[in-house]
């Protein structure tokens, strides 16, 4: 009885391979679009935020194994239709405003996510990293209005 559950546990674990939702780790896009903030910043939303808020996502190998590519796969989708930072200039005043105007409250609440930082402890960021963002935040929402 074991073996037969452990030989069909190992046939779904294959056939699932199979389905895939071909989100890509890297999107092509210009270098123009992407964010420009001091060395600071950008130092901290690369290690924290990028991996799902940008078209680089670095894969881990999980990345393309079902059924965790599938909600890696998820997250990283929905992470770039709130916000892609690499097509950042690309973006409307409107929709930089409304990001900019959420930022600070997601990074205190639920950035990066505590899924993601569980197996990625250097992506938690720091009070002080919160702040520096958060600042950031703010005063490029001041400056673009």
């Amino acid at each position: 009885m074991l073996k037969s559950f452990w030989f069909w546990t190992l046939i779904v674990f294959i056939a699932i391979q199979f389905f895939s939702l071909d989100v890509p780790a890297k999107l092509h896009t210009k270098k123009e679009q992407e964010l420009q903030a001091s060395s600071e910043v950008m130092s901290i939303l690369k290690r924290s935020c990028y991996d799902c808020h940008s078209s680089e996502v670095k894969a881990p190998w999980y990345y393309n194994i079902a059924p965790t590519s599938w909600v890696t796969q998820i997250h990283v989708k929905n992470a770039r239709d709130i916000v892609n930072f690499s097509k950042w200039n690309s973006y409307s005043k409107e929709k930089q405003l409304k990001v900019l105007d959420k930022l600070p409250k997601s990074i205190v609440i639920r950035m990066p996510l505590p899924t993601y930082t569980y197996m990625h402890k250097e992506t938690i960021l720091t009070k002080e990293e919160r702040k520096i963002v958060s600042k950031w935040a703010r005063d490029l929402k001041e400056k673009i209005k």
